[in-house]
């Protein structure tokens, strides 16, 4: 007989019953999942909800869309918040994304120019498209003389 006894029997199909250490993987892996990604979650989920309970009046904050602004009122749900002088809406408090620190709105750099800065007037969309088309200064009347002198 070429085929021993052990091995005819293991392919019968009979299966060993499972035990404990046949478990264990997985059980390893969700213990893993727990600490790696759902604790550090509903911790984080925490923190934001007693933020978000903990806001008042004067607070500087920003919302999930970007606007940063001072925290006017605080409702049950919403909030009312200052996003630039005599400029107010009301936002839902769980837009809230973050808290600032005091005084952080006064230091943030806006991107103006210190020329309309100095002279309290916006910078027009225009005047920045001056200076960075000054070294193309192309008019269409002297396309169309370069067009015909080409045919010619």
């Amino acid at each position: 007989m070429l085929i021993s006894e052990a091995f005819a029997q293991a392919a019968s199909g009979a299966q060993p019953e499972p035990n404990l250490m046949s478990f264990l993987p997985l059980i390893g892996i969700l213990v893993i999942f727990y600490f790696l990604l759902i604790r550090p979650q509903s911790k984080r989920a925490k923190e934001q909800k007693l933020m978000r309970e903990g806001l008042q009046k004067g607070d500087e904050i920003i919302i999930s869309g970007g606007e940063l602004g001072r925290v006017i009122s605080v409702g049950e749900n919403y909030i009312t918040i200052e996003i630039a002088p005599n400029v107010e809406i009301v936002v839902l408090k769980a837009g809230v994304q973050t808290l600032l620190p005091k005084g952080t709105l006064k230091s943030i750099d806006t991107g103006k120019s210190s020329k309309a800065l100095k002279n309290n007037k916006p910078q027009k969309a225009s005047d920045t498209q001056e200076s960075s088309d000054e070294g193309t200064n192309v008019s269409p009347a002297s396309e169309s003389q370069k067009e015909s002198s080409n045919k010619n």
